[in-house]
């Protein structure tokens, strides 16, 4: 390392944010970028640790403290060639991830670890700032075509790795416009839609084609599907949401979190809704069931909606706030964890399991609540609401239309079943992402969809399907 003690020298200077008064105001991001001096220093607490654990907790396997070292000593061209080796979209994972890699940093064994996220955040910001991030279409084609179903980080990267390789990627999108949730389902206060259009652009000169509003089954039937591509990768995501079933669940007034987040970007983009459709916060008692990252973005969108009260509820009872012996370095520990949102106000309670919905005339009033902690005082309480939003998770990919015309196998969880080669039991078709493995992180989409990628060009190279010397 550039400087062996760096870390001694160098406390870790935490994110910046634009101040809540300020930011709840508009849907830009709320983080900020440090300067190149700031990002050199914070490069510098890397330590020469002999074992970088942060590659064990990295899905994508990314370099970290060979760029880090490189960031410290200015090199930034350098920095960005080798973050790129291992990461399609760094500007993606650099907003979105929650750095499972920060905790198996062994700084962080005594000491804060290195501001991982922010560091690559920064690199990549620099790559495109500076005319580094440029099209590089492959020399050479090999004649196939190959389908990805689903625009979402996982299908991007599988195209972006095959294209590379020299085949001819379409992808397929349901949606009228290409980026999957990346897109639709994560509020522009974490990710700009400008930040995933830019790389978009980046794709399409490089050669990928993007279809958007295509429903595969539907619009383009699976029969010419399997006859018009050489290989079919499957990334359409894990969209069946979790459901609370208990009374009172057909009143008006309670929604999926991601209907809700996908009707606030579209609007946001532009899109008209029509009234009766129309999901709005404005002036409303918002609660949300869930307490995990969703549920946090939906918080973020009704804050900015204008709501009245945002209540977030969780079933689970409250993390600790620091490691226990359950979760030892370096695993990724289970933490209370306060996100952007929940700094703009609005209120967290845990333990508490949702009983029923009341209301009168068909909407929601009131949900009926059960405290579940062990703690004096009444049990059963009552949260008034206007707006429900159920942020539950989901439960895997949907069954009907082209997973069911193609004849694919599911796994016990649901999820699309495939061998060891990302291949399922039908030959040329694969999986990735969320549809594959079930609900899961953006770096682990990105992972998923660059193994599948390998597979398949494995696959075609060795079939009777294959080209020689591709």
């Amino acid at each position: 390392m550039g400087d062996i003690k760096g870390f001694l020298k160098v406390k870790r200077q935490p994110v910046k944010y634009r101040p809540v008064c300020e930011r709840v105001k508009d849907y830009r991001e709320t983080a900020m970028l440090r300067s190149e001096k700031d990002s050199g220093l914070q490069a510098s607490r890397c330590m020469d640790c002999g074992t970088p654990f942060c590659h064990w907790g990295c899905p994508i396997g990314n370099y970290i403290p060979e760029w880090n070292d490189l960031l410290f000593r200015g090199q930034w061209q350098k920095a960005f060639t080798l973050l790129s080796a291992t990461n399609n979209f760094p500007e993606i994972t650099a907003r979105l991830c929650p750095a499972a890699c920060e905790y198996s940093c062994v700084l962080g064994i005594n000491d804060e670890p290195v501001t991982i996220r922010q560091n690559e955040l920064e690199v990549i910001e620099y790559a495109f700032k500076t005319g580094l991030v440029k099209p590089r279409p492959p020399r050479k084609r090999t004649g196939k075509e190959i389908a990805i179903i689903g625009s979402g980080p996982a299908g991007l990267a599988c195209a972006d790795q095959l294209n590379q390789a020299g085949y001819m990627v379409i992808v397929f999108e349901k949606d009228q416009r290409i980026g999957g949730l990346l897109r639709y389902g994560i509020p522009d206060f974490k990710l700009e839609k400008q930040i995933l259009d830019r790389r978009l652009e980046i794709l399409r000169k490089e050669g990928v084609v993007f279809v958007g509003g295509m429903q595969v089954g539907k619009d383009y039937p699976a029969g010419n599907l399997m006859k018009d591509f050489s290989a079919i990768c499957i990334a359409c995501g894990s969209r069946v949401p979790r459901d609370l079933k208990i009374e009172g669940r057909q009143l008006k007034g309670i929604h999926f979190a991601l209907d809700y987040l996908i009707q606030a970007n579209k609007r946001l983009s532009g899109e008209k809704i029509a009234i009766d459709e129309l999901i709005d916060a404005k002036d409303k008692k918002v609660v949300v069931i869930g307490g995990g990252d969703t549920g946090a973005d939906c918080t973020g969108v009704a804050h900015r909606q204008g709501a009245k009260r945002v209540v977030q509820i969780e079933l689970l009872p409250k993390p600790p706030e620091c490691r226990t012996p359950d979760y030892p370095w370096p695993s990724y520990p289970l933490l209370y964890r306060t996100s952007t949102s929940h700094e703009e106000g609005g209120i967290r309670q845990w333990s508490v399991s949702t009983k029923k919905f009341t209301g009168r005339n068909g909407r929601v009033e009131k949900l009926l609540c059960q405290r579940l902690a062990q703690e004096p005082g009444e049990k059963e309480f009552e949260i008034e609401a206007d707006l429900v939003i159920l942020a539950l998770g989901f439960l895997h990919p949907e069954h009907s239309g082209l997973t069911r015309d193609l004849g694919l196998e599911f796994d016990t969880k649901g999820n699309v079943k495939t061998n060891e080669d990302y291949m399922t039991n039908i030959e040329s078709v694969f999986a990735a992402g969320d549809a594959r493995r079930g609900q899961s992180l953006v770096v682990w989409a990105i992972s998923e969809g660059r193994r599948a990628a390998d597979r398949i060009d494995g696959y075609l190279k060795t079939s009777r399907h294959g080209i020689q010397g591709c």
